[in-house]
């Protein structure tokens, strides 16, 4: 694939439009003294967003609510959990959560 100076131009001032909107709070925001409770409640954000995600993922797979009877992801997220609880690992609680959605796939077609 050739690459010509205007396709190299789209993919450079993209990056730069996706760079620009990330890094300039950081850089603003690092410069301030923010209030700490402010900080406590910002602390919160990246739990709220994970949690979010995460049940949008395993209850609404298909844009509709899977119960537990054909919802595969569901079925594999509870084991997850709890390895993720125990084990406080991030490297186990992933693969303990593609292990068992692997299985559940291969024993259980949908």
């Amino acid at each position: 694939m050739e690459i010509n100076t205007t396709l190299l131009l789209v993919i450079l001032l993209g990056a730069l439009v996706t760079f620009i909107p990330r890094s300039l709070p950081l850089l603003v925001l690092s410069k301030m003294n923010i209030p700490e409770p402010i900080v406590k409640w910002l602390e919160h954000i990246p739990v709220a967003v994970m949690a979010a995600l995460f049940i949008q993922e395993i209850a609404v797979p298909n844009d509709e609510f899977g119960y537990v009877v054909g919802n595969l992801r569901l079925l594999a997220a509870l084991p997850t959990l709890l390895v993720a609880f125990i084990t406080k690992s991030l490297l186990f609680t992933v693969l303990i959560g593609v292990v068992t959605m692997t299985l559940l796939r291969y024993f259980i077609p949908h």
